[in-house]
């Protein structure tokens, strides 16, 4: 996904399912291929130099800037010429619906990791010598689909707390807060200064609210599903610890139960002071410092999460590349893929996008390494879970929206809520 916060529409897992259930291969696709790699699998990827015609579709920012990037693939690579269709975000997820269905559909392509299940069945197996070992391994089994690994992590997208460090010394903290009772007792410090409203920005409705809560839910030791992936563990006593505190927030009025969720409202209360703390990925650095301005550089940090009973554990988002069944040119398509995970293209491609590099390398790169806001990111990608990928989760987590802004407005206790939650995602099962 672009960003965390971006979902999978039912509706497009539901056409997908029926499809494969009627013996539609890979969704209209089909298998077939010569042995020169020409709509048939690639095993391993050899080091001779990738050659033809490859069409990369890419969403949002992403496609704007690519087109710069691939520039030094064509350098290396002089007989490929890539074609990059930027698509915007809003309507993705229904272009790849039907040009899967009709079987016209690109070589490869960026694939928020929450769409993998949705359309695995057209995406070819990566090579057994593209290596994942520099790779954190919450994004590297978010590109599993079946069993089966089918993404590879181009960009990661994770939270960490920002706070006001200007503010938290007003209010007597000289540290992030550690655990969840330090954010709570910093939140309660700081809501108490002349111009803060409330402590911590944390959504309280509407779309993604679930999502906002599953930092805190892994942190506690909670798990989306068993450990087979085919029953969903909603309902548990970890669960039932995380949102119990996460309700609390807004129940004592640490965070806003009724706080704007238009976009970049909570940085627009971040950076004039009215919540001095929210949990945010990487691009709100620069975004903070624009809305805030001149000065708002030095008055503020990042964090890793406060631990919970099983430490510091947050959400995995971002993107995978992917490389379709029905390409005619597959050997190109994964040695493009495996140039896009080099740890030097990675760092290139922070540089252009902002987008955190998957490869763990990457990170040496003194921009990045000497950064001191992304200090905290490099930290958590250590410690990340990521959604199952099943097609049902994005009718699962709709559900989870609305029974948590229930619990969130006090409209239902944790244990209905929950207990709803959990009857509502067996209902759905998990998509096979």
């Amino acid at each position: 996904m672009q960003r965390i916060m971006k979902g999978a529409r039912v509706t497009a897992a539901v056409v997908c399912s029926l499809a494969a259930m009627a013996g539609m291969s890979a969704c209209g696709r089909t298998e077939g291929g010569d042995a020169k790699g020409n709509g048939s699998a690639v095993a391993s990827i050899d080091s001779k130099p990738a050659k033809g015609d490859l069409t990369l579709w890419a969403m949002g920012a992403e496609g704007e800037k690519l087109p710069e990037l691939v520039k030094d693939f064509e350098k290396e690579n002089p007989d490929v010429h890539v074609k990059v269709t930027s698509i915007p975000w809003a309507s993705a997820h229904d272009k790849f619906q039907t040009a899967i269905a009709a079987g016209n559909g690109p070589d490869l392509a960026q694939m928020a990791n929450t769409w993998m299940a949705d359309f695995g069945n057209a995406f070819s197996t990566v090579p057994g010598n593209l290596s994942m070992d520099d790779m954190a391994s919450g994004p590297v089994q978010g590109g599993k689909v079946g069993g089966k690994q089918l993404g590879v992590p181009w960009y990661i997208d994770t939270r960490v707390l920002y706070y006001r460090t200007d503010l938290a010394r007003q209010a007597g903290w000289d540290h992030a807060p550690r655990t969840w009772d330090e954010l709570s007792a910093m939140g309660e410090d700081m809501k108490r200064l002349e111009g803060t409203d409330f402590g911590l920005y944390l959504n309280p409705a509407g779309t993604d609210n679930f999502i906002a809560d599953l930092p805190f839910a892994f942190s506690a030791g909670a798990s989306l599903t068993d450990k087979s992936g085919r029953k969903w563990t909603l309902n548990t006593p970890e669960m039932r610890k995380a949102i119990t505190y996460t309700s609390n927030l807004f129940k004592d009025g640490i965070a806003d139960v009724n706080a704007d969720t238009s976009a970049g409202a909570n940085m627009a209360a971040f950076a004039s002071g009215k919540t001095p703390m929210m949990l945010e990925g990487p691009t709100a650095i620069g975004q903070v410092e624009q809305v805030g301005g001149p000065g708002m550089k030095n008055k503020f940090t990042t964090a890793p999460l406060p631990k919970g009973d099983k430490g510091s554990v947050s959400y995995s988002g971002g993107s995978d590349m992917v490389v379709f069944k029905d390409s005619k040119s597959q050997d190109a398509a994964w040695k493009m893929v495996k140039w896009m995970s080099r740890p030097e293209t990675q760092a290139k491609w922070y540089k252009l996008s902002t987008d955190l590099p998957a490869s763990s390398k990457a990170w040496e790169d003194p921009e990045l390494k000497e950064d001191d806001k992304l200090t905290a990111f490099a930290t958590q990608m250590k410690s990340m879970k990521t959604t199952p990928s099943v097609t049902t989760w994005a009718q699962v987590n709709a559900s989870g929206d609305k029974i948590m802004e229930q619990i969130n407005k006090g409209a239902i206790s944790v244990d209905k809520g929950l207990e709803q939650l959990q009857s509502e995602a067996e209902s759905a099962g998990m998509g096979n």
